[in-house]
């Protein structure tokens, strides 16, 4: 039976190879034994479109293949080290499907992006870059947070152990965060008075840190009079003059 097509349609002799191989529904590697290598000398000699330039190498690769078919017809040769052709051919096929495979699904790719729509970035207003300290220094906020995590009970107690669920996280810095915003709504808040009496050391990081976020928010400020003196959490930031 003729199989009547065009070169142009094809990318190379290889295109034209792997299409016989398809329509024949065979095994690349069964190509030697089956009528490949006929189809594809009879489209190459019938071909309407057939130019001895643009089909030079349509022909070299016919000349490979009847060389290929006809060892495979001759007794074997002691086994040489050089290249066999057969091989490297399929080699070269396997590789060139792989390639119009990884091609195929690129444009597949291409075409499904061109359905997805970006969301354009939104702006967020930026923190304040440094926290708003007032006649304050880290140093004397770090000292209020050491006496803190000295508070001993009035009374000692006397150890006692029971058996009691463990909890994860009782403390978080989020919730410490709307905790302390809460009594900021009511006013000024003296630092020493949002722990409680005997802290635990969850709470005292815990709670120092959610003072820290909302210093570098901007929803608070720290003041201090003079030294030594107590450290007051006052609500908003920080205002530069005027403020009462």
């Amino acid at each position: 039976m003729a199989v009547h097509v065009r070169l142009k349609q094809f990318d190379g002799p290889l295109d034209l190879l792997l299409h016989l191989i398809g329509k024949a529904k065979i095994d690349l590697k069964d190509i030697f034994v089956s009528q490949i290598t006929e189809q594809y000398i009879e489209v190459v000699r019938n071909a309407p479109d057939y130019d001895m330039d643009e089909a030079s190498e349509f022909i070299a690769m016919a000349a490979l293949l009847v060389e290929i078919k006809s060892r495979s017809l001759l007794p074997k040769p002691p086994k040489q080290e050089e290249e066999d052709p057969e091989q490297a051919l399929i080699q070269r096929l396997i590789a060139y499907k792989q390639f119009k495979e990884s091609t195929r699904q690129m444009a597949e790719f291409e075409k499904s992006a061109k359905q997805v729509f970006g969301k354009l970035p939104e702006e967020y207003p930026l923190p304040p870059q440094e926290v708003q300290l007032d006649n304050l220094t880290l140093e004397a906020l770090w000292q209020a947070l050491k006496r803190i995590t000295t508070r001993t009970p009035a009374q000692p107690q006397e150890a006692v152990f029971r058996l009691r669920d463990i909890r994860r996280d009782s403390f978080t810095v989020e919730g410490c965060m709307e905790t302390i915003e809460s009594r900021l709504r009511e006013g000024r808040v003296h630092f020493e008075n949002l722990f409680s009496d005997q802290p635990s050391k969850e709470e005292v990081v815990t709670l120092f840190m959610a003072v820290l976020e909302l210093l570098k928010l901007g929803k608070a400020h720290v003041r201090q009079k003079d030294m030594f003196q107590r450290i007051t959490l006052v609500p908003g930031r920080r205002v530069e003059d005027g403020e009462a």
